[in-house]
């Protein structure tokens, strides 16, 4: 069945996407799709479902959305006046080694499948602590500004924020680990003392009972400090998700448990597991230094794990608090998450920009380079955008709030950020399907090495024999193989955040890395998109130049084509009419028609007057292909079937494009310029680049097929564009790129988006993908190196020739350090140059 509903509260693409997404989650829903421009959903079902099951999935999902159906009045969901306040470690918690892909968590905990501690996504809680006070005696008060407590009169203290859930995770670990070295040091040096000749500790008490010592010294080591490991452990066997913490468990808990054993029933052990005063020798010093260096590489890792989205945490500190609001001449300063959409805000000099939005007065220069890359300011004024959390210069300036909250640039950043860092490469497989049958196979040679050294290994064979299989299984934990893509991915994605550009998804950061071709458009991707008109003119004498141009701004003025704004803008500078355009409509990829004063008009390149029945004769032609060879675009206008006029626009080509494009041809990649301007002014900016290949006069469809057509020759093709008749191609290429000052469906099409809108980006994109993809090989290296070449010699491999054996306490400090040699190449990214 399929059910037609309205959604209230989408204002852009992205909320059309996230609500998309969300309805297609709910249980039973075979496929819904949401329209934008009509503010609806169908949603096809198998089986009935109620409208509040999809309300309450979109309350979940985030955002401020309702569903309900066609006639009913609109009764928007209650909002709290302010959010209650939140710490940072409030959140979404994902595994680092995604096990699930890129499933979450509403609360911290371990990963039910690998057993890894949950990292906590960084989030952009705007104004929820900062700037906020409370009273510490009735802390459900809170203000926006200090005072008094209106119910006992105390002084309001500011919030402090929580700490972050990756910093309790960290002092929680080193709280246990020093606990952990407290109990294990004099286990270890009791052990150790029975090296030293005449053991003088012997003289005080006799073997026996210093191993009641250590049994006791290790009882908090184990079932306090580490014992973290061992429900890990147990839960993996239970759901078989077989991981490190399976071989830990058994490793450890075997040699603690024979220790136990020997003490408590020392007869049931043949002699050579006894010593000369016939106690059973015990491994509490193994079991408990393994476990303690283990724990040691846990709270490594999660210092180093803090490090890899060090990006992330920089762009949130970008946010500000407070802005200043204007009403009626009179400045207030405000939380962020109480502006609003048409607020006006006052920005002074080294503030930080609140929100996205355009300058209504006065000018600056903007420092854009935490969101773009470029550490040149920028220079802005009158009618320009400006982006949240970038830095304003010297002159104080009014803009007007244009998206606020999760909308603005910066929150899309962040978002996109997050996704990238939980979205698995390909390359992942590998690591992946290796590590499924890796703990099996390892049990399986730490039982045949049991084995094998009872049988035909020294006396006392049955104590090499356990002790040697405990090195396997602690040697073997494939952490850092779980590890080795992941890691660096996050750091990549941060990286590429930093310097403008952006990656959806980790697959196309692989695949960047394999792209062949670059198909390039040119208004808006290769050209600056700022197109301005140098000439309007006409071909019929019933119609003068500015009659020409009136009908031009008439037809324009109901399209969003940046062609069609500059059109406008130059009729305003000249003074035209304005006139009414009715009946109005879009070509996709030709131009746009409408009438104006009974007059049916057409306005567009050759295309489009072929589609109005308008012929262009050769003397037209001509004219026309004189500014064409320029690199100018040439539309035409024709009245009721008859072509009567002409705008030729000049787009100035990118400083930065020539340049980009030689890099890229340098690198093997081969530029493709498709275009649906003419062939002539196609041309003339082709030869300006130096690019042998393009192709003119391409609509959509064409670019589309044009990009099939690549990929069953086997290429791997990246489509760059910015506009909505570039999106087919983009969502088909192999790696789209989206031009950040682009359309939104452009950007939503796009696998990578470059905040600039410059083609250098592509470059850096393409630098940062081969970075990323030689420390993700790196860290496979490093991580299946310890264990082809550890898990053989902690079977003794080495033995029969040169007499040496791996000891299960350096077998735990090498597993424990593989993880971390991984973390710590893959945090090298961060200083890599992708310019």
């Amino acid at each position: 069945m399929k059910h037609t509903y309205h959604i209230h509260g989408m204002t852009c693409n992205g909320c059309r996407s996230h609500v998309e997404k969300t309805l297609n989650a709910v249980d039973g829903v075979t496929r819904a799709t949401v329209d934008l421009e009509k503010k609806e959903a169908v949603i096809e079902m198998g089986h009935h479902i109620e409208i509040n099951s999809f309300q309450k999935a979109l309350e979940t999902g985030g955002g401020n959305y309702s569903i309900h159906l066609p006639g009913e009045h609109h009764h928007p969901p209650e909002k709290e006046d302010k959010p209650k306040p939140k710490g940072k470690g409030t959140g979404t918690f994902y595994c680092p080694m995604h096990c699930e892909g890129d499933k979450t968590y509403d609360k911290p905990g371990d990963c039910p499948v690998c057993g890894m501690d949950l990292v906590e996504e960084q989030q952009l809680n705007i104004g929820a602590v900062d700037g906020q006070w409370t009273c510490l005696m009735h802390p459900e008060v809170i203000k926006d500004e200090p005072g008094s407590c209106p119910i006992c009169g105390m002084d309001l203290v500011p919030i402090e924020p929580d700490l972050s859930t990756e910093e309790k995770t960290y002092f929680k670990l080193r709280k246990k680990f020093w606990v952990a070295v407290a109990f294990t040091t004099p286990i270890f040096l009791i052990a150790m003392s029975e090296m030293v000749p005449n053991n003088p500790l012997y003289a005080i008490l006799e073997q026996k009972y210093w191993n009641w010592i250590q049994f006791v010294l290790s009882i908090p080591v184990v079932f306090y400090a580490t014992w973290m490991f061992f429900e890990r452990s147990y839960r993996s066997i239970k759901t078989w998700n077989l991981n490190m913490f399976t071989l830990i468990g058994i490793g450890a808990g075997v040699a603690w448990l024979f220790s136990v054993v020997g003490m408590f029933l020392p007869d049931v052990f043949p002699e050579q597991f006894k010593t000369e005063s016939g106690t059973v020798h015990v491994y509490f010093e193994a079991a408990t230094v393994i476990l303690t260096l283990v724990l040691q590489g846990q709270l490594l890792e999660a210092r180093a794990h803090s490090k890899t989205n060090s990006a992330v945490k920089e762009l949130l500190k970008l946010a500000p608090n407070t802005a200043l609001k204007v009403v009626d001449g009179e400045e207030f300063e405000v939380n962020i998450y109480a502006i609003e959409i048409g607020d006006i805000l006052k920005v002074k000099p080294g503030d930080k920009i609140p929100v996205d939005g355009t300058i209504i007065e006065g000018y600056s220069a903007i420092d854009e380079s935490m969101i773009s890359g470029e550490p040149l300011p920028v220079n802005k004024t009158k009618g320009d955008r400006v982006s949240s959390g970038t830095v304003n210069g010297n002159q104080s300036f009014l803009m007007k709030a244009e998206k606020v909250g999760s909308d603005t640039l910066l929150s899309q950043i962040i978002t996109m950020v997050n996704d990238a860092s939980r979205s698995r490469a390909p390359i992942q497989k590998l690591a992946d399907t290796v590590s499924a049958y890796f703990v099996p196979i390892v049990v399986l040679i730490a039982v045949v090495t049991f084995t094998v050294w009872a049988i035909w290994g020294p006396e006392p064979a049955y104590v090499y024999a356990l002790v040697n299989a405990i090195a396997v299984l602690i040697i073997a934990c494939p952490c850092a193989l779980g590890l080795a893509t992941p890691m660096s991915v996050m750091v990549g994605v941060g990286k590429g955040a930093q310097n403008g550009v952006l990656i959806k998804n980790a697959e196309a950061l692989e695949k960047m890395d394999k792209v062949d071709i670059l198909i390039v458009d040119k208004t808006g991707t290769i050209t600056e998109g700022k197109p301005t008109v140098e000439k309007v003119g006409s071909f019929s004498p019933d119609f003068s130049e500015n009659a020409i141009l009136e009908m031009i701004v008439a037809l324009n003025s109901n399209s969003e084509h940046p062609l069609a704004e500059a059109t406008v803008v130059y009729g305003k500078e000249k003074g035209a009419k304005a006139k009414k355009a009715d009946q109005f409509s879009a070509v996709t990829g030709k131009g746009v028609e409408g009438t104006v004063d009974g007059k049916q008009l057409a306005l567009g390149n050759p295309k489009m007057m072929e589609y109005a029945n308008a012929p262009v004769s050769d003397s037209m032609k001509t004219e026309a292909s004189e500014y064409q060879q320029q690199g100018k675009t040439v539309s035409y206008l024709s009245a009721d079937g008859k072509v009567v006029g002409y705008v030729v626009i000049g787009d100035k080509i990118k400083e930065t494009s020539a340049k980009a494009i030689k890099e890229l041809q340098d690198k093997g990649v081969a530029v493709i310029m498709l275009t649906g301007d003419n062939r002539d002014t196609a041309k003339a900016v082709a030869e300006e680049l130096g690019l042998e290949d393009f192709k003119a006069s391409m609509l959509p469809e064409d670019k589309l097929r044009e990009v099939e057509r690549l990929q069953a020759e086997g290429k791997v093709v990246a489509m760059a564009g910015d506009g909505i008749n570039d999106a087919p191609a983009l969502a088909k290429s192999d790696v789209g790129i989206a031009m950040g000052t682009g359309t939104d469906v452009a950007i939503e099409s796009a696998a990578i988006t470059l905040v600039k809108g410059d083609l250098h980006g592509i470059v850096k994109a393409r630098n940062l993908s081969d970075a990323v993809m030689k420390n993700i090989k790196q860290n496979l290296f490093f991580a299946l190196i310890y264990n082809t070449l550890g898990v053989p010699v902690a079977a003794g491999v080495l033995y029969p020739i040169f007499g040496l054996l791996l000891s299960p306490m350096i077998a735990a400090l090498a597993m424990s350090f593989s993880s971390v040699s991984v973390i710590a190449n893959a945090l090298r990214l961060r200083n890599n140059t992708i310019e």
